[in-house]
Parts: C-alpha cells; structure tokens; sequence
C-alpha cells in the first residue's frame, strides 16, 4: 500500500470514528504539504477521498471545506475540466447533505474553474445542468433555472418541468409568465434550439390542462397552438416562429398586435435585445451587457412571473434526472 493510501486510510478510519474536526484538519495539513511540493495528483487524492468521506459522514461544512480546497488545487496545478475531473467534482456534489449551504459555494466555484480552464466561457455545460437538477430537488427555482439555462441538450426538459410545475402553484392565467423563463433567457444566449424545445414540452403539458380552451393553428411550415385565454402564451410562440424565419416585419407586428398585454410584463429589455440581435433592429446603448440583463431577470421574478405569490420553498420542483 503507498504512503497516499495508508494516508487516506487513516483519515477514513477517524471519520468513521466521529473524529471530524481532527481527521479535516489533519487532511487540510496534509494537502497543504502536497501543494507545497506542486504534487498535485497526491494532494488531489487526499482532498477528492477525505471530501467524500466527510460529506458521506453527513459533514457538509468540513467536506464542502476540501471540495474548495479541491478545486484550488485543480486552478493552481491548471487541471482542466474533463470527464475524470468533473467526475469527481459531479461526485461530491451529489454526496452532499440536504440543505446544506456550503453546497452553493461549492457550485459556484465549480462553474468558475471550469469557465476558466474550460472551452466555455460561461461554464461547463454538463457542470450547469447537474447544478440546476440538484438545486430543483432542494426546491430552488431561482438558482435552477439560472444553470439550467447554461446547461445541457437535456436540460430544456428539466427547465420546461421545473416552470411547469412552479407554475401549477399559481393561477392557471400566469403561464405565459413562467414560459417567458425559458424562452426568452434561451433566446438571449442564442440558443433557439433550447428554447422552442422548452417551449414545445412547456405547452404540450399545458395542452392537457382541461381547465383552458386550446385550439390548433397549422401552416405549411409549422404547428401552433393557440390559447385564446392566454395571449401572452400566443406571443412567445410567434415570436419563436418570427425569430426561426428571421423576419423583422412579423416582430414588429407581433410587438404592435401585443402591444396592450406586453405592457403588464417586464419584457421590454429582452425583447429589445431579441429585436436586436435576431432582426437587426438597432438599441440605444445603455452600458448594460446582455448577461446582466439575464441576470435582473431571472432575480425577484423579474420576467414577471415566478415570483410574486410564492416563496422559493413554496414550489414543487422536479425530482433529480438526467444525472446519469
């Protein structure tokens, strides 16, 4: 057995022991000494095995502690986030204890490590998508959607059936609201793929809602429902058809048709910068950098829904998927 082995083994011995606070101690010396030498493979086996151990121990605020520690070391040695790294950091976030609010400094870090030594500049997307999944099963919607929005193929599924089942929580008249949480934050990104498959799942699921009239709207070219009580609704799939064509006329039609029911939401600036980077059709500068504006959005419910008779506790979010 190696001297990291017998080293790990002790470690592992005092945590079943219930020795916590000395076994994370003695393991954060022992990093320390690793990253001291630039033995970054030995201080990586130290911090991923006495992470594990502690968060498996119920010991979120000591494993969150070396999960930190952890991804210091993948920045400082400049490991970059591929399957065998992001493996073990995928695995200790699933090890966390429920509710444990060290979980969120650790997410967050994560994301940062990986938009700096990864290909994508906003973070991983298979780190987001995994995020998100973890923060709907802790029944945090604000913080899902943020990284669902950056995530996955899969993860207009999992965004799609997180509104969807925040939205069941409210009245039946806010749905275009929580289906603005998924379009327009997708089209903003330029990811019109996600967002008409958000779109699709989100008003498939809303089809089978007996309470509302739907009425089927078919062209040459596509399929759309049509929800007379729901005009908004109608809006966001128009504007998915108008952005898919790449035609300015029917945007500004659709803005003008809509006019009156636009002026209940906080949709403005979004549909300023759709306008803009789908139509061409020129924005004043203002010194607000289109990420920020995703951020307000998402903030308080500040597409106009999601937020206003609710608390984040209240919603019933999706269970974990897509973890494989």
């Amino acid at each position: 057995m190696s001297k990291i082995e017998k080293t790990i083994q002790r470690q592992q011995e005092k945590i079943a022991e219930g020795q916590f606070y000395e076994a994370h101690q003695q393991l954060r010396v022992i990093a320390a000494r690793y990253v001291k030498a630039s033995n970054w493979p030995a201080a990586t086996s130290i911090l991923f095995s006495g992470a594990l151990s502690l968060l498996n121990a119920g010991q979120g605020g000591s494993g969150g502690d070396l999960c930190v520690f952890l991804l210091d070391v993948f920045a400082k040695s400049e490991t970059k986030p591929d399957a065998e790294s992001k493996g073990k950091i995928l695995t200790l976030l699933r090890a966390f204890p429920k509710d444990e609010p060290t979980r969120k400094k650790v997410i967050t870090e994560t994301i940062a490590w990986s938009a700096k030594l990864g290909e994508y500049p906003a973070g991983d997307p298979e780190l987001h998508h995994v995020a998100g999944t973890l923060y709907a099963e802790d029944l945090e919607p604000y913080d899902a959607e943020r990284h669902f929005v950056l995530g996955t193929k899969d993860s207009p599924d999992n965004l799609a059936q997180l509104e969807y089942e925040w939205y069941e929580a409210d009245d039946s008249h806010t749905a275009p609201l929580y289906a603005a949480r998924g379009v327009l934050p997708y089209l903003l990104i330029g990811n019109m793929r996600a967002a008409n498959k958000f779109f699709l799942i989100f008003s498939a699921r809303l089809a089978k809602k007996s309470s509302l009239s739907v009425q089927e709207a078919s062209t040459t070219s596509s399929d759309l429902r049509v929800y007379p009580s729901l005009p908004l609704l109608n809006f966001l799939g128009l504007l998915l058809l108008a952005v898919e064509r790449g035609e300015a006329s029917l945007f500004r039609q659709l803005k003008s048709h809509y006019a009156s029911q636009l002026k209940d939401v906080n949709w403005n600036d979004a549909l300023d910068q759709i306008g803009e980077s789908y139509f061409n059709i020129k924005i004043p500068r203002q010194g607000n950098p289109m990420m920020d504006m995703i951020g307000s959005m998402f903030m308080g419910g500040g597409l106009g829904g999601g937020g206003g008779k609710k608390s984040q506790k209240n919603v019933g979010p999706p269970a974990a998927s897509g973890l494989d």
